[in-house]
């Protein structure tokens, strides 16, 4: 007999999703083998994610839910589970993200989260922690959520130039990625500007940084460094960060502008086939 891997159901959301969906595929009289036919994956995935050895997809529990007739239980279960997935110091952040109603950041480097495809975020993701990749991945796509919701936050971006230049992945990634921001020009409540080059310094040069707004709690400013996160509500830092974010909207290109930079870069830099050393071939 097949040694069953026991779970306490307290110690995470990942072991509790794992317990109940053992206990209710039991209830229902079906092996692991039968449910994952049912949900159209193989019954070892299902017998690693009642392991907590696998973290579940929300596809995964929607299409357990319609299964095992819990009537959403894991279409529930499963934002806590992703959640609990993102680093220990990102979570208080992610959970007022979620409340938001006005998210406004500047980054230096990177796409921000909520804009960025799963190739992306997995290039990214990969680099320092390749073996918790697709969970991370997961956790960070499920973040994205709040913005196809029927009342999303208003979200406004502003990134330095260097974001579009900075390959990462590959070209095709890039691509994609460029493409998936151009895609958001008809939201009226995702606006995206690009702090060109030319501006030369500004006041955004010590780092990346995001300002929540909320309908009933106070303004939030949030930064993070390597390993930890940073979140404030000091009057006298937001009213300085706010004036500071002010400014670098002031001095980007307007939307408009931004995207016709973002499509010229996506064509000139990542349109072309790349010649033997990698280079672009006109």
């Amino acid at each position: 007999m097949a040694h069953i891997r026991d779970l306490d159901p307290s110690a995470s959301p990942l072991d509790y999703f794992g317990s109940e969906l053992r206990r209710l595929r039991e209830d229902a009289g079906l092996t692991q083998g039968e449910l994952g036919s049912c949900v159209f994956c193989t019954g070892s995935l299902v017998g690693q994610i009642e392991t907590a050895r696998k973290v579940p997809t929300r596809d995964f529990s929607e299409r357990v839910d319609a299964a095992l007739g819990t009537g959403g239980v894991f279409s529930r279960l499963v934002g806590l589970v992703l959640r609990s997935q993102l680093p220990s110091w990102f979570q208080a952040y992610a959970e007022m993200e979620a409340t938001a109603t006005y998210i406004s950041t500047f980054q230096v480097q990177l796409v921000y989260g909520l804009l960025q495809t799963e190739e992306y975020a997995r290039a990214l993701l990969n680099v320092d922690r390749p073996d918790e990749a697709d969970e991370l991945v997961a956790a960070r796509m499920d973040r994205q959520r709040i913005l196809a919701r029927e009342n999303p936050p208003v979200l406004w971006v502003v990134m330095d130039e260097a974001v579009l230049h900075r390959v990462v992945g590959s070209r095709e990634v890039m691509r994609s990625q460029l493409a998936h921001m151009l895609s958001f020009l008809d939201r009226s409540w995702v606006q995206i500007q690009v702090l060109p080059f030319s501006t030369g310094q500004h006041t955004g040069m010590l780092g990346s940084f995001n300002l929540l707004r909320f309908d009933s709690n106070p303004d939030l400013f949030y930064t993070e460094s390597y390993d930890t996160g940073h979140m404030t509500a000091n009057p006298q830092v937001i009213r300085e960060r706010s004036v500071g974010y002010a400014r670098l909207q002031a001095e980007a290109l307007s939307t408009r502008e931004s995207a016709a930079l973002i499509a010229r870069v996506m064509e000139e830099r990542y349109g072309h086939d790349p010649g033997p050393d990698g280079r672009d071939v006109a």
